[in-house]
């Protein structure tokens, strides 16, 4: 209501960007870690879900990337363009999203993705990035640091790990050399290491040896945001060169798990 007691009507900035509906929910619901203040909050684990590569979704999703790769346009807003239960079934990006050299606003809103590939980072005209309501989205990777123009963001930021308003954990990670010996690094499994793939030190852009993947979190402010960053470095020395956290996060590169140490909810 207005001063003379009319209601006022605020538009919806989203109206285009949800995409059609359909006879199926467009996404699942997430219950990774309790959404109440002053809940336990349990431990929680990386979404497994491995991306069907040969879902219609998918294909078309693949489409949708060459075109706008191909007419340079400067929004893309992929997910709008398919139908519910396609928009379903995208778990996550492709790695032909680094084709995306126009691109200054990416647009996943309301979106099913458990996970943003590396190849983000090489989306260099991006300004803005707007995963906004893609509730099972908890974290990012640290290759989105590499978007020099990045400057605004729209985040669910209460359904990310390490959020100051809930504190939820982060996902635990092993120790570097134990957990990569005799792996494939082009074939991870997803609820343990978050990726499907290590392909590049996240820090350096150098070749990861197959025994000494450090994998360790980081919150860092990313465009308008705090966001937590999952780091694949290829040495300790590249993990030492990350940048200090913000203040009220934790304020060194850690390992997750309950044993990490979070400032209170609420404080930032």
């Amino acid at each position: 209501m207005n001063g003379d007691g009319e209601a006022r009507v605020f538009p919806n900035r989203w109206a285009d960007a949800a995409g059609p509906g359909g006879a199926e929910p467009s996404k699942d619901l997430c219950q990774c870690f309790e959404r109440h203040r002053g809940a336990p909050q349990p431990s929680v684990r990386f979404h497994a879900e491995r991306q069907d590569t040969t879902a219609p979704g998918w294909l078309h999703l693949l489409e949708l990337i060459e075109e706008a790769a191909a007419d340079g346009r400067e929004e893309f807003r992929p997910l709008a363009e398919l139908p519910a239960h396609e928009r379903r079934r995208i778990i996550t990006l492709p790695a032909s999203i680094a084709k995306l050299k126009a691109v200054r606003h990416l647009v996943l809103y309301g979106s099913n993705l458990v996970r943003i590939p590396p190849e983000i980072g090489a989306m260099q005209s991006l300004e803005e990035f707007t995963p906004y309501t893609s509730s099972r989205l908890h974290w990012f990777p640290y290759e989105l640091t590499r978007c020099p123009n990045l400057r605004r963001s729209t985040v669910s930021t209460r359904w990310l790990y390490g959020n100051f308003k809930l504190r939820p954990q982060f996902p635990p990670l092993g120790a570097p050399t134990p957990r990569t010996a005799d792996l494939d690094l082009g074939d991870l499994d997803p609820g343990t290491w978050g990726v499907e793939a290590v392909h590049a030190c996240s820090v350096c852009a150098g070749p990861v040896p197959a025994s000494g993947v450090h994998q360790v979190w980081i919150s860092l402010t990313v465009a308008t945001d705090v966001l937590p960053l999952l780091v694949n470095a290829c040495s300790q020395g590249c993990v030492d060169a990350l940048p200090e956290p913000p203040a009220h996060y934790v304020p060194t590169p850690h390992r997750g798990g309950p044993s990490v140490a979070q400032p209170p909810a609420g404080r930032r």
